[in-house]
């Protein structure tokens, strides 16, 4: 009985060994969660129970039990890396079967969605029509598409400016944009129409003979566009009309088979003091076409395409999974695990939310393992074989003592 018990020994020290060196094989493997080797004592049962002065079977190996600690997040510069700080799996596809992982290094396939290096397709919630908020109902897969972002064509101009009081009215009328003498100030700036061409537009101002009045005429590439547009101003220089600071221009049809612009200017931040004309801010809501030029993904999980001409677009919202008890879940390799019974039902979520962690973009969790707990571990597990093996040993010695009793 006591060759079993200490087999069992070495076999349970065999074990611990070869869970102690998955470990160290596998310390610089990207989100890798060690194991621990959990073990178990063995009592011969009868139907009546175990006998009060049992010795015992020896020891067996009951589970192998993942250790779930969070690793170091690791920079990598990477746009597509990610790492998660704090409770949560990536949810991942594989041709259809949802797995889990900590491993957030990603990259796109030759269609353009984003996997990981086991062509596991990360799962996301799709960006609803606002670009805000997210549909966290569906799970779908991220698609990086490399086409230009469509042309955002200008409706709005905000002008936040200085009429200087001390003008004086322009010795010429009536106004005539290539006749300086015919207005006292101009700006101009870039718009775009529905195509995604540009056109210069300017607004010119002209003092009028009316106190702390001004007409302003707008012009798109050198051509009038309605009629000038009066503005007021009060004894402290604060605009009165119009009310709010709108004007809407009428619509301005532009070469080259665009749809017709239909542009409002807003002067209400404008004032009139001071002694010098003065263009605090020049802004308009257009956009032409642009080309992708990066990907970032914010601590939400929320992964945006960057376009050169400004533009940002929320591509969808990572998502992440819990589990009611991590260690349940079934090792499906290739640092993938799958959901068993024991783990529980899988709960989805957004980073950042309830439990959930963030997500750290252009970085990736490192495994794990800590090398010199596990080295310590090693020494104590192979002494436990070598004592179990000197067991074996005594008695065989004992035994042969035994056989040569005369």
């Amino acid at each position: 009985m006591s060759f079993r018990i200490a087999l069992s020994g070495m076999n349970a020290a065999s074990s611990d060994l070869n869970v102690i060196s998955n470990n160290i094989a596998n310390s610089n493997t990207t989100g890798f969660k060690e194991s621990r080797a959990e073990f178990g004592d063995v009592f011969a049962v009868s139907p009546y129970g175990v006998a009060t002065n049992a010795t015992g079977a020896g020891a067996r190996l009951q589970r192998v039990a993942q250790q779930f600690n969070q690793g170091n997040i690791d920079f990598t510069g990477n746009a597509l890396d990610m790492g998660v700080s704090g409770q949560g799996f990536f949810t991942l596809s594989n041709n259809g079967a949802m797995v889990y992982s900590r491993a957030g290094n990603f990259s796109t396939d030759a269609s353009g969605y984003v996997v990981n290096p086991s062509g596991q397709r990360l799962q996301v919630f799709a960006a609803n029509p606002d670009g805000t908020t997210f549909n966290t109902s569906k799970l779908t897969d991220i698609q990086l598409t490399t086409g230009d972002a469509p042309p955002q064509v200008s409706t709005k101009v905000q002008a936040d400016l200085t009429l200087p009081g001390n003008a004086t009215v322009p010795v010429k009328v009536p106004f005539d944009a290539a006749d300086p003498t015919t207005y006292n100030h101009s700006t101009s700036l870039t718009v775009y129409d529905s195509l995604g061409a540009s056109h210069s537009q300017s607004l010119y101002f002209t003092k009028t003979a009316n106190p702390n009045e001004w007409t302003m005429q707008a012009q798109i590439d050198g051509v009038d566009v309605g009629t000038p547009q009066t503005l007021a101003y009060d004894a402290t220089g604060a605009l009165v009309s119009p009310a709010g600071g709108d004007i809407t221009l009428p619509p301005y049809t532009p070469p080259g088979g665009a749809a017709p612009m239909s542009l409002t200017v807003d002067l209400g931040n404008s004032v009139q003091y001071g002694q010098k004309f003065a263009v605090s801010a020049l802004n308009q809501d257009g956009s032409g076409t642009g080309s992708l030029s990066s990907i970032s993904v914010s601590a939400e999980g929320v992964i945006q395409a960057n376009y050169s001409n400004g533009v940002t677009r929320s591509l969808g919202q990572v998502a992440l999974t819990m589990f009611a008890n991590p260690q349940g879940l079934q090792q499906s390799g290739d640092n993938a695990f799958s959901e068993t019974y024991a783990s529980g039902q899988p709960l989805h979520g957004a980073a950042g939310t309830s439990q959930f962690g963030l997500v750290q973009g252009g970085a990736l969790e490192a495994s794990n393992v800590d090398q010199t707990a596990q080295l310590v571990n090693m020494i104590t597990a192979q002494r436990n074989f070598q004592a179990n093996a000197q067991m074996i040993q005594t008695q065989d010695q004992v035994t042969q003592t035994i056989i040569n009793l005369r």
